[in-house]
């Protein structure tokens, strides 16, 4: 089954263009990803491109992959990029605890069987999957938890705190170690496994992943070898030196040229204002600069540079210097960050969600400016799994999968309203109405008798809405105490559909289906994602 995206709420309307109708966002995008006759166009141009550093993207990735022992897809994918006609599709994501929420997985089996697809049609490209790690980013609130659903089917958010103040700048959580903090976050975490067939491995491999003084960025990337590498997932990491030293190029001419671009993306974003909405806010240098007391955004200053907070300024010529002796404590935000990504590599499609599709528009005349051809802009395939007790709640209660889609508020005040014998909406309705009536009457009177009674019966009025108010609100609870066990079920079902008003996939972690069914739960998952269909897929267990 399949939901057209335009049906569930929270979903931009420059998203929706871009899926829906291409007419309106042709002049934001450069090639509408539903047409193939353009895809051998922008293989070729991919391929034929000035690319002589494949045979050293090899070798950061070998190296890269050293302490791993990778299937023969996977080698075989690292030694075709030595090939003119080997094309990456790429994907990407910052760090996540245990992946961070399933969306992940699902723009890694987009990105994989996009691969397959496209081999198909195009027998005389090599596509090789490639997942890059967002290591450089330094939000370290965003991929501190992980939600799942308890034992008691309650939705719960776990966290991972590493005992730091809350403005604390930690640096790129890349480079973040975990300390003692996260042995209450994986107690807590174990605590929520129910005891069945599956929780011993499971068990197994939280505690492999979750170790103190292991790096961040090395158990999410354990996790996903693991989980792809026999589907030939090449894994990489930018934040490697030799990968700083390759990206030189792209970093000085930021430095050297931020003045105009900073005029591009800001043209740009006016013009999506006008229309839409410019996702990213634009900053004047599209750089970060790290060092032993955090990662820092780079600002012009006076025909100067400095570090967002500190003082200390540095010529044009200065920080040049210090990009050439020291590339490692240099990254791109989230602008130039695909710009990085596709000096790299011959990147043919680059698979992304909702939100990165929005700001790719903001990102794309930074192709131009670097010389560079523009991927293929492809959506991740996008679902949301349905257990089986699940389905037989909703058919209980003959309820739709819209009726969740509209957030829990709503579907809360239609399950009362179904229930109950009153119609408190209506009545309620009509009550306020009818008061409304009545004090503007006695209002009218008693301003002819008296001016100086409006106020006084304004307050009054104010006073009845007040109390009227608080009988609704507590004839609602009383209603909601009534119905409480179907409530609950429903709560229930609502928990797993659309847990705080968002999609499935936005919110939970893999652990829940992995403890209930199996952590081969993904290799199901594989084979029933649709990368085609272009709508939201429900997948019922």
């Amino acid at each position: 089954m399949f939901i057209n995206f335009s049906d569930i709420a929270g979903h931009q309307n420059i998203f929706l263009d871009y899926m829906y109708e291409f007419e309106n966002v042709k002049e934001f995008y450069k090639s509408d990803f539903r047409n193939k006759d353009i895809y051998p166009e922008v293989f070729s141009n991919v391929a034929t491109k000035n690319d002589s550093h494949r045979k050293k993207i090899v070798e950061i990735i070998k190296n890269q992959y050293k302490s791993f022992k990778y299937s023969r897809q996977t080698e075989l994918n690292i030694e075709s990029f030595k090939l003119s006609k080997t094309i990456a599709i790429v994907t990407g994501q910052q760090l996540g605890l245990m992946g961070g929420p399933l969306y992940t997985f699902y723009k890694i089996i987009t990105t994989i069987k996009l691969c397959s697809f496209l081999k198909g049609k195009y027998d005389e490209y090599n596509f090789v999957p490639v997942f890059w790690l967002e290591g450089d980013d330094h939000d370290f609130d965003e991929i501190s938890s992980i939600n799942t659903i308890d034992i008691a089917n309650d939705f719960l958010n776990i966290n991972y705190s590493d005992g730091a103040e809350e403005d604390t700048n930690r640096g790129s959580v890349g480079y973040l170690k975990f300390n003692q903090g996260i042995n209450d976050f994986k107690e807590e975490l174990l605590n929520t496994l129910r005891d069945n067939e599956f929780k011993e491995d499971l068990e197994k491999v939280i505690n492999i992943l979750l170790k103190e003084d292991k790096l961040v960025k090395t158990s999410f990337t354990e996790l996903l070898f693991n989980l792809f590498d026999e589907y030939g997932l090449v894994i990489f990491d930018p934040q490697d030196i030799e990968v700083k030293k390759m990206l030189k190029p792209v970093f000085k001419k930021e430095i050297q040229y931020y003045r105009s671009h900073t005029n591009i993306a800001v043209a740009r974003s006016a013009a999506l204002e006008e229309l839409y909405h410019a996702q990213v806010k634009v900053k004047p240098v599209n750089l970060f600069f790290s060092d032993n007391t955090g990662r820092y955004l780079i600002e012009p200053i006076n025909d100067k540079f400095r570090l967002k907070g500190k003082r200390t300024r540095w010529s044009e010529n200065e920080l040049l210097q210090m990009l050439e002796e020291n590339p490692q404590s240099f990254s791109s935000n989230v602008i130039l960050r695909p710009i990085c990504q596709d000096f790299l590599f011959p990147t043919g499609v680059y698979v992304g969600g909702p939100g990165e599709i929005s700001y790719f528009a903001q990102v794309i005349p930074f192709y131009n400016e670097f010389e560079l051809p523009q991927p293929i802009l492809y959506p991740r395939a996008s679902a949301t799994i349905v257990e089986k007790n699940i389905h037989n709640i909703m058919d209980k209660y003959e309820l739709g999968y819209s009726d969740f889609f509209i957030g829990d508020k709503f579907l809360t005040g239609k399950m009362i309203s179904m229930l109950s014998e009153v119609d408190l909406e209506k009545t309620f309705g009509k009550t306020e109405t009818d008061l409304e009536l009545i004090i503007d009457e006695l209002k009218t009177a008693a301003f002819t008798i008296d001016p100086t009674l409006k106020d006084t019966v304004e307050k009054s009025k104010q006073r009845i809405q007040q109390t009227l108010d608080t009988i609704k609100n507590k004839t609602e609870k009383a209603q909601e105490r009534k119905h409480d066990l179907t409530l609950r079920q429903v709560k229930k079902a609502q928990n797993l559909l659309f847990p705080e008003d968002a999609l499935q996939e936005r919110k939970l972690n893999f652990i829940y289906f992995a403890n209930k069914y199996g952590i081969n739960i993904l290799k199901w998952i594989f084979n029933e994602l649709a990368i085609n269909k272009f709508e939201h897929q429900i997948i019922e267990l």
